[in-house]
């Protein structure tokens, strides 16, 4: 699918690989969910699926924070307070901690409640807004807001594919369970 540059593409492509997203997750049998045998967002780590479904929601409730900020006219301290864009593996271990007390049902309807949220934001806005200017440096609001929301969820669904591939070749997953 091509880069979105209109609302209509943009919840689109978020409609989309959110679905797919939740597809794959399905098929993720439950025991497997605290796991941390997936390659993290950091070098040299390992993450559950758990941990992947708070980092997406850490994302989405980020770019509600920088939209909600803007709107009371304060300044955002890109991409987060404290963290500077080098330090994004540090950020997903805090999104990994932020949500560490909720379990995968509470995750996935703390997703999908982010996801309906970014899709109220979109829809407020029009393409003038979401594409016509720049709204963090060179980037449009709509490419901010697919940058941390559709991209990643496509991201997800590759290393949710990779995983089950490499559990299956281990003996750690029966192939007919996905």
């Amino acid at each position: 699918m091509a880069v979105p540059t209109t609302k209509a593409a943009l919840l689109a492509e978020i409609h989309q690989s959110f679905t797919l997203l939740q597809k794959e997750l399905s098929t993720v049998p439950p025991g497997k969910m605290l796991e941390k045998s997936m390659d993290g967002h950091a070098k040299g780590t390992l993450i559950s699926i758990n941990n992947l479904i708070a980092y997406l929601i850490g994302w989405g409730e980020l770019v509600l924070k920088w939209h909600s900020m803007r709107q009371k006219g304060q300044v955002v301290d890109f991409p987060e307070t404290g963290y500077k864009w080098n330090e994004l593996g540090r950020l997903a271990g805090k999104f990994y901690k932020d949500y560490e007390d909720l379990d995968y049902p509470q995750l996935i309807q703390r997703l999908a409640s982010t996801v309906s949220l970014l899709e109220t934001l979109i829809s407020r806005h029009t393409d003038q807004e979401l594409y016509g200017e720049g709204w963090y440096g060179k980037w449009t609001m709509g490419r901010m807001i697919q940058f941390n929301s559709s991209s990643p969820y496509k991201n997800a669904r590759g290393r949710l594919r990779k995983w089950k591939k490499q559990q299956a070749e281990s003996g750690n997953l029966e192939v007919g369970s996905f």
